[in-house]
Order: C-alpha cells, then structure tokens, then sequence
C-alpha cells in the first residue's frame, strides 16, 4: 500500500520528481567532484611545471617591490635597510621628468591602442574572406614571420631603410623632393616608425586568436544572412563583428593591464640622443635610473607605479564591460 502511494504522489504531483531529481543530482555532483579529481589526477599533476614557474618567476619576485619603499642598500639587503615610507614616490611625483615621461608613455600608449590594437582584427577579418585556402596559409606564414624576430632584427632593418646613408627610402625620397629627411633622429619621425614596427612585427600573430575565434562562427548564420540579401560588408558587420566582440573585449581589458608597458628593448634601440625628447619612457627611464645610476628603490617605485595603473585599467574596464553587457575577464 505505502509503495502505491508513493507511485500515486509521483504521478499526481511532478514537483515531487523535479525536488527528487534535483536531490540525486546534488548527491552526485558532490561525490563527482571528488570522483573527478582522482580521475583527473594525472591531468592536474600536468599543471605543476606551470603553476611552479609563475610562482617561482611571477610571485615570489613581487616581494622586491618592499625596496621602493625603503633606501636600499645591497651591502645590507632588505632587511637591514631603511624604510622610508613614500618617500621615492613623492621624490618621483615631484621630478620635472615626470610629465614628460607620463606625456610621452600616455601618447605611445594611445596610438598602441588607437592603430595597433585594431590592426589584428581587421587583418583577421581580411583573411577570413579568403576562399582560396592554400593562398590564405601562405599568406598567414609571411605575415607571421615577423613576431620570430627580435628586437634588435627589427632596429637593423629599420636603420637600412631609413638612413640617411644609403637608406631605400630616403633616395626615393631625395629623388622626388629633393632632399632627404633624417628619420632616425627627428622627434617627429620617431612615434610613427615605432608604430609601423609595432604593427608589422606583432599584427600577424595577433591574428591568431581572432582567426580561432572566427573559425567557430556557424556557417548556417551566412547563409541566412545571404538568403535575406545581405552583401559582403552586411555579413561582416551583423553576424562576423558580433561573433568575435566578447574577444575582443577580454583582449582589450587584458591590453590595458598593460597599458603604460611601451617596451624596453624597442624604445631603448630607436633613441637616441636627438630624439630623446620624445623617447623617454617609464621602461627606460627606470633603467637608466635604476640600472646605470644604481636608484634602485626609486626605479623600483616608478615600477610599482606602472603596476598600479594597470591594475586600475584593467578593474574599472572589467566593470564598465560588464555595465555594457559583456562577460568581462572575471
């Protein structure tokens, strides 16, 4: 009789399933995770070598940042030196350099994101429209080759094209104005060429990501698009553009993270003593100060400063993605 009434109550009321379902489902959910970690076990033994490196090359080095707030001293170490408190910020806020090493790094960084940024979409966006696709891997294997090669490749070239000894660019440019212009060394000259090495060395391989992205795009959604009469340009910007702005977005709030991040290697290899002006950067101002004039607890609170920043970029850009109806990084 109790086992009818059970099977009446099961058939009458189907709230009764759905509260007994959602119960075994919890039960189980609670033992799986368990399950699943002895499972897996050899899946999260894979992830020592990389939680080892970022805790050994990421985090521990992070406890150095205590020297911008003392006057370190390497005969005495961390612990023997004095603390002064805020003392190298306020001594750096209060620099004549300041401004200007803000102007210039706020100026870099802003065309970083206004021409380069963009760059690896639109490139992404171009080669995705390619329906050839042995010229669309070519064409991907010339465009990548950039980013293998270092700095210091990048400045040689640079120097070939653009000096006034012999540069390519500059006799075509004597022959049509009649004079040559000093690339290298004019303040003027000097954001543009690190921008054109920006875009040629990195847009390549930043198109990667968007090309994985835009490879999960359903098939079925263009041909929709086509049956209703949308052209070329209507398919990119209504069912392509809206298929990869959640990346775009994270990779956006991830750049700015590192926003005031110009670079070393490429800045200190395009200055010079004509175009400092306008090459002096936090990177290698903190290196200059730092490095050859031993300023290590200022260099380290210029550091520190860099850091702050980005982290303020990277939460209040998080959140206003998340006001417009994105997912955000967390």
């Amino acid at each position: 009789m109790d086992s009818l009434k059970v099977q009446s109550v099961e058939t009458v009321d189907p709230g009764y399933n759905a509260a007994k379902n959602t119960a075994n489902v919890e039960v189980k959910s609670d033992i799986s995770k368990f399950q699943r970690l002895k499972r897996d076990k050899w899946l999260y033994l894979l992830l020592i070598p990389g939680l080892a490196y970022f805790i050994i090359f990421k985090y521990l080095p992070m406890w150095g940042i205590v020297i911008a707030f003392q006057d370190y001293s390497p005969f005495l170490g961390i612990f023997g030196s004095k603390w002064v408190g805020f003392e190298n910020f306020i001594d750096f806020f209060k620099n004549p350099d300041f401004f200007r090493l803000l102007e210039n790094t706020f100026i870099l960084a802003c065309l970083d994101l206004v021409f380069f940024f963009p760059a690896p979409i639109i490139l992404a966006l171009l080669l995705n429209e390619l329906r050839l696709q042995a010229y669309k891997s070519v064409v991907q294997t010339f465009i990548y080759v950039p980013h293998f090669m270092s700095w210091v490749i990048i400045a040689s070239i640079t120097y070939i094209f653009f000096t006034t000894s012999g540069g390519v660019v500059n006799e075509i440019v004597s022959l049509i104005y009649g004079k040559e212009i000093n690339f290298l060394s004019a303040p003027e000259w000097f954001r543009p060429l690190i921008m054109g090495q920006i875009i040629w060395k990195e847009s390549g391989w930043g198109t990667v990501i968007f090309l994985a992205a835009l490879a999960s795009v359903d098939k079925e959604q263009y041909e929709a698009a086509i049956v209703d009469g949308a052209g070329r340009m209507r398919r990119l910007w209504h069912v392509t553009l809206p298929a990869v702005r959640s990346t775009i977005v994270v990779l956006l709030i991830l750049r700015l993270g590192n926003f005031l991040d110009t670079g070393f290697q490429q800045i200190f290899l395009m200055s010079n003593s004509l175009n400092r002006s306008v090459a002096d950067v936090f990177d290698t101002y903190v290196y200059f100060v730092g490095i050859t004039q031993g300023a290590y607890s200022y260099s380290t609170a210029v550091g520190l400063f860099k850091g702050i920043v980005g982290v303020v970029l990277v939460l209040g850009a998080n959140k206003l993605a998340k006001k417009m109806g994105q997912d955000g990084i967390f």
